[in-house]
C-alpha cells in the first residue's frame, strides 16, 4: 500500500513527490533541489519540516537568507489559494506558538523555528535533528558549516532548495558536490521538467521585457551558465533584499521629489522618481511610456501630488532636431521644466557609479516594479559564435530604466549640494552652446 504523502491541505505535485520519496522511504539525509521560479520550492519543504517534526519528536530549523524573508515567505504568507502557511500545521496539533520569535512547539514536544542565517549565532547551543535551507545561494555558507557537525552527530537531515546565482557562488560548488556524491539526492528540474506555468505565460513575460533571455535561463531552466555573470547589478539587487532595501519606500512629503530621465524619440522614455534624504537615495516610483511628447509627460507630472525639485536629463538632450532647429531641453524649458544635464561620461564610468551607489539606495517594490525588472534584466551583449559576452551592454527593453539610473547616480552629486538659480541657470546655457561656444554675454569674469 503506498504510504500517504501529504498533510491536511498539502497535496505534493507529481515531481515534488520524488523529494519526500528520498527522505522518508530511501533513506537519503542530504538533499538539494535546484528548481525553476515558482515551483513550490517553499511550501513542499515547509510541510516536509511539519510532517518530519511530527513523526520525531526534535528541534527543526527553516532557515531563510535572512529574518524578514522568513517572516514574509513563511510566517506572514499565504498560497494563492488564499491558505496560511502556518494553517498547514492543524490547531489541534499546536501547543504554543511565539510570533517574535517565530517559533511553534507542537503538542508531542517538537520545535518548528524560522530563523535567518545572517544571525545564526541564535541558536548556538541548540540541538536540531532537521533543517531546510531556503533559497540557498543567497545564504551565509557559513550558516551550514555551523550546523553540519551537529546534523551528523544527530543523524539528523538538512535539505537545501534554491534557483541558481552563476557558477561564482556557493550553490553551485555544493551541486557539484551534490551530484557527484551517492550520499545527495540532488534534483535539478527546469520548466520542462515541472511545467508548473504555462510556456505562453513566459513568453509574455519576455515580449513584455519583464525578464529577459539570460533571466528566463536562470529562473525558470536553472541555468547556472547564464544569467548573473552578464548581468551588470544582480548581485547587487540580491544584497540589498537581504537587507531588506526592496521594500515598502513611502514618499516624505516635507523634501523634494527629483526626477531622472531617459528620453525616447521612438522607444520608451523612462522616469524615476527619488528624493535624497541624508546619504541615502529613496527611489519612491517610476513611470514609463511610448510614441509620447514632453506636453504628455510634463501633465503627468504635474497630475502628481509631488513638490518637484530637480529633473535630470542626458546629455544629448540638447541635440536640435532637424525640423524646428529647437532642442528638446529648450522645448521642456518653455513647458516649465529645467533640466540639469547629467554628466557626459562614458558608459562603464556610469555603470561603476551604479555599483557604488546601490548599497545606499532603497526601492519600492510595488511601485517601482518595472524598474527593479530593468536592472535585474540589464546585462551585457552575448556573442553565441564565440560564446563570451562583448562587454558593452545589450541595447534592449532593460536599457531605458537603467539608463535613467545611471544619469541618477552620475547627477547625485549636484542634487545633494543643492545647485544655486545661477549654476541652474549657467548649466542649461553650457547645455545649449558647449563649454567652449559660451557667447560672451554668458561668460563669468
Amino acid at each position: 500500500m503506498e504510504k500517504k504523502i501529504y498533510l491536511n491541505k498539502f497535496k505534493p505535485r507529481d515531481y515534488q513527490k520524488e523529494i519526500i520519496d528520498a527522505l522518508e522511504n530511501q533513506g537519503y539525509r542530504r538533499i538539494l533541489m535546484v528548481w525553476p521560479r515558482r515551483a513550490g520550492k517553499d511550501l513542499l519543504c515547509w510541510n516536509i519540516i511539519i510532517r518530519q517534526a511530527l513523526q520525531k519528536v526534535g528541534v527543526y530549523y527553516y532557515i531563510f537568507p535572512t529574518y524578514s524573508q522568513a517572516k514574509k515567505v513563511i510566517w506572514d504568507s499565504m498560497t494563492n489559494d488564499g491558505v496560511r502557511f502556518r494553517d498547514f500545521i492543524p490547531q489541534k496539533l499546536i501547543e504554543s506558538s511565539n510570533t517574535q520569535e517565530m517559533k511553534i512547539i507542537l503538542i508531542n514536544g517538537s520545535l518548528i523555528q524560522l530563523i535567518g542565517s545572517d544571525n545564526i549565532d541564535s541558536i548556538v547551543g541548540t540541538n536540531p535533528i532537521g533543517c531546510v535551507f531556503s533559497e540557498y545561494a543567497l545564504q551565509d555558507p557559513k550558516a551550514y558549516q555551523f550546523l553540519r557537525p551537529i546534523l551528523v552527530a544527530n543523524k539528523g537531515f538538512a535539505i537545501f532548495e534554491s534557483t541558481p546565482r552563476g557558477r561564482r557562488n556557493h550553490l553551485y560548488e555544493l551541486y557539484q558536490i551534490a551530484s557527484n556524491s551517492e550520499d545527495w539526492f540532488c534534483s535539478k528540474l527546469t520548466l520542462d521538467d515541472t511545467q508548473h506555468i504555462s510556456f505562453d505565460v513566459i513568453e509574455k513575460e519576455k515580449a513584455e521585457g519583464l525578464m529577459s533571455e539570460d533571466l528566463i535561463r536562470q529562473e525558470y531552466y536553472t541555468s547556472f551558465d547564464r544569467g548573473v555573470e552578464g548581468a551588470y547589478y544582480t548581485r547587487y539587487l540580491d544584497q540589498m533584499r537581504l537587507n531588506n532595501q526592496i521594500t515598502k519606500v513611502p514618499w516624505e512629503p516635507a523634501f523634494l521629489v527629483h526626477t531622472a530621465w531617459d528620453l525616447g524619440v521612438r522607444d520608451a522614455t523612462s522616469i524615476i522618481f527619488f528624493q535624497t534624504i541624508g546619504t541615502t537615495l529613496r527611489i519612491i516610483d517610476c513611470y514609463e511610456n511610448t510614441g509620447q511628447g514632453l506636453e504628455f509627460y510634463v501633465k503627468k507630472l504635474s497630475a502628481l501630488p509631488y513638490n518637484y525639485g530637480k529633473h535630470i536629463a542626458p546629455h544629448d538632450i540638447k541635440v536640435r532636431e532637424l525640423g524646428t532647429g529647437v532642442s528638446r531641453l529648450e522645448k521642456a524649458r518653455q513647458l516649465g521644466i529645467r533640466f540639469t544635464v547629467a554628466p557626459n561620461l562614458p558608459i562603464e564610468d556610469g555603470i561603476e557609479t551604479v555599483r557604488s551607489t546601490l548599497p545606499k539606495t532603497w526601492i519600492d517594490e510595488e511601485k517601482c516594479k518595472p524598474l527593479i525588472t530593468a536592472l535585474e534584466s540589464y546585462r551585457q551583449e552575448y556573442d553565441s559564435k564565440r560564446n563570451i559576452y562583448k562587454g558593452i551592454p545589450l541595447h534592449d527593453s532593460s536599457s531605458h530604466f537603467s539608463d535613467a539610473f545611471r544619469y541618477l547616480c552620475l547627477s547625485l552629486p549636484r542634487i545633494r549640494d543643492g545647485l544655486s538659480a545661477e549654476e541652474i541657470e549657467r548649466n542649461y546655457r553650457e547645455a545649449l552652446y558647449g563649454e567652449k561656444e559660451l557667447p560672451p554675454f554668458f561668460r563669468d569674469y
